[in-house]
């Protein structure tokens, strides 16, 4: 089962229903792997067209099979106009002679979304009595479940003790359900699906082959930091948090588990993360210090303030009173990733991040040196297509050997990838020690 002013810490697992942002781009894990989309008869099925669009625009071959029930929700041309790719429905269809057959085996995923507490009985207890059951029955792939449904359905014993065999079969995966709003004059409670792009990351993470990340516990920092200077204004930088955030979904793709300590930011956490919300550096740097002895990667993503405001004011520093200037002394803030670095485990890998304006790689290979980084991902500031607030980047990756890679300009999901490339490569050759 796939598991405002200075603030107190906050941690919560991110929950289903929140979307990464950035554009959908083929790429890995999905590039070039063929998914079987399950489609039982609920109201959540609806969904299940955003999830066959946005597999395929991720580059996956998707193969979407109706269930008989599914059909009075869903038309079958709907899959068919995102997909390129006719749904499939009856088992016994002329000239389909061993469909399932061959969509279990060339299947790499199956994914059932919705999954009816009628299917999942059935899947429980192996059951092949409809093309999708016998799909399922003939595949030696991952399966993923999506379980939506009433909540007093989720809740019966039978349907617990359903989940709870599925749960334990080698090979299947559970994603949800989250608790919100159900069908029309049912309230709200657990039995929603959960959301279209955390489904499709649950695929993504099942694809997945097992890696050197697999298992591995990845710290990521990622955003700003603001620093108070009164009641109500603050200093701080133009992070979006984009990059650090889009690190943390690649980390968890790839079968880690995450840890992301961010500052304020716009953009939405990925599923399945442990957040931990902070505002200020210090509150960074305890976050930090909490986690890190026991990570085996922390990538330092995140931009901390440099210096903060000495004194900050309790109350609203007014124009009037403040006359035409106004002087405020700043310190420095604690270097977060260098004094993690030396609190790490032996054999962990540090990542960090240098944005430069002038002398990018000479810089970044001075920062890489200073603060003991395995790896320094260096990307230029001031440039319309990279840095802050962008969407893409133009990333020149350091190690601490000497050898240099220089990317082209790509998005940020796509640099976060080449980016942990490189943090396995590190691990599996065991130059973390």
């Amino acid at each position: 089962m796939s598991p405002g002013g200075p603030a107190q810490e906050a941690r919560e697992p991110c929950a289903a229903g929140n979307r990464t942002e950035g554009a959908l781009e083929p790429g890995p894990p999905w590039l070039g792997r063929r998914v079987v989309l399950g489609v039982c008869g609920g109201i959540a099925a609806y969904k299940s067209i955003q999830i066959a669009r946005d597999l395929t625009l991720h580059g996956a071959t998707v193969d979407v099979v109706l269930t008989k029930a599914a059909r009075r929700f869903v038309a079958p041309l709907a899959f068919e106009g995102v997909t390129g790719r006719g749904p499939l429905i009856d088992l016994f269809a002329v000239g389909g002679a061993a469909l399932h057959v061959g969509l279990g085996r060339d299947a790499d995923c199956v994914c059932v979304a919705p999954a009816t507490a009628d299917f999942l009985a059935r899947a429980a207890s192996g059951r092949a009595s409809d093309l999708l059951g016998t799909v399922l029955t003939a595949c030696e792939a991952p399966a993923v479940f999506a379980p939506a449904m009433n909540d007093r359905m989720f809740a019966h014993p039978r349907t617990r003790a359903n989940l709870a065999l599925l749960d334990a079969a080698p090979g299947y995966h559970r994603v949800g359900p989250d608790t919100g709003r159900l069908a029309a004059g049912e309230g709200s409670g657990p039995g929603r699906m959960a959301d279209p792009s955390a489904i499709v990351d649950a695929v993504g993470r099942a694809l997945h082959p097992r890696g050197a990340l697999s298992g591995a516990t990845v710290l990521v920092t990622s955003g700003p930091t603001r620093e108070p200077l009164d009641a109500v204004r603050f200093v701080a930088n133009r992070s979006s948090g984009k990059m650090g955030h889009a690190l943390a979904r690649a980390a968890r793709l790839r079968g880690a588990g995450v840890v992301l300590v961010t500052g304020p930011s716009g953009v939405t956490a990925p599923f399945g993360v442990e957040v931990v919300r902070v505002e200020t550096a210090l509150e960074m740097r305890d976050a930090v210090m909490e986690a890190i002895g026991d990570v085996d990667v922390a990538v330092h993503a995140a931009a901390v303030t440099d210096f903060r405001p000495s004194a900050p004011r309790r109350d609203k520093l007014k124009r009037e009173s403040a006359g035409g200037e106004v002087a405020v002394r700043m310190v420095a803030n604690p270097d977060i990733a260098a004094e993690s670095a030396a609190r790490m485990k032996p054999g962990a890998i540090s990542v960090g991040f240098a944005l430069e304006t002038t002398d990018l790689v000479e810089r970044a290979a001075g920062k890489l040196a200073a603060k003991g980084f395995d790896l320094i991902a260096a990307n230029p500031a001031g440039e319309p297509d990279a840095g802050f607030e962008a969407d893409t980047n133009r990333v020149t990756i350091l190690d601490r050997d000497g050898r240099r890679s220089a990317l082209p300009l790509m998005t940020k999901s796509a640099a976060a990838w080449k980016i942990l490339d490189a943090v396995e490569e590190r691990l599996r050759g065991g130059e973390g020690s």
